[in-house]
């Protein structure tokens, strides 16, 4: 719960700031004359992309969050307690790489199932590969909406 509510806060603090930057593009376009106005559509461009970038972000983070609980529910969480860690708390390469690839083989034999992706999705986090991850849970995503 203390994760959720930093993110509230944050975005909180966000919708402030669009507000704000919203209320200046209408004074620049209220300002008259052809560069302000130019300028204030600009600007007003930038609030429309944060509210996107933020509605984007609360609802993957909401589905993933979804896939977790269900995963929790069947016992089925990924669990890397016992993998070894560097002094900063990330899990050991060697380690993380070997995890990986029991996550990917799982994938491999199984194709249609969420929970590998799911896994595969936590196994490129600990690898330290975010881009890869968020595709990988976006697969997660689908699967299980196909599934229900």
């Amino acid at each position: 719960m203390k994760t959720r509510n930093v993110a509230i806060v944050l975005t909180a603090a966000v919708v402030v700031y669009l507000v704000l930057l919203a209320g200046r593009a209408v004074a620049l376009i209220r300002a008259g004359g052809p560069v302000a106005v130019l300028l204030g559509v600009g600007v007003l461009l930038l609030p429309l992309l944060g509210v996107w970038i933020v509605f984007t972000t609360w609802r993957s983070g909401t589905q993933v969050q979804r896939l977790a609980r269900r995963l929790d529910a069947e016992d089925g969480l990924p669990d890397v307690s016992d993998l070894p860690r560097r002094p900063s708390g990330r899990v050991d390469r060697a380690a993380a790489d070997a995890w990986f690839d029991q996550r990917r083989a799982e994938v491999e034999a199984e194709p249609g199932d969420w929970r590998s992706w799911y896994r595969l999705a936590y196994a490129y986090d600990i690898a330290g590969d975010r881009r890869r991850a968020r595709a990988t849970m976006r697969k997660a995503i689908e699967l299980e909406a196909a599934d229900r």
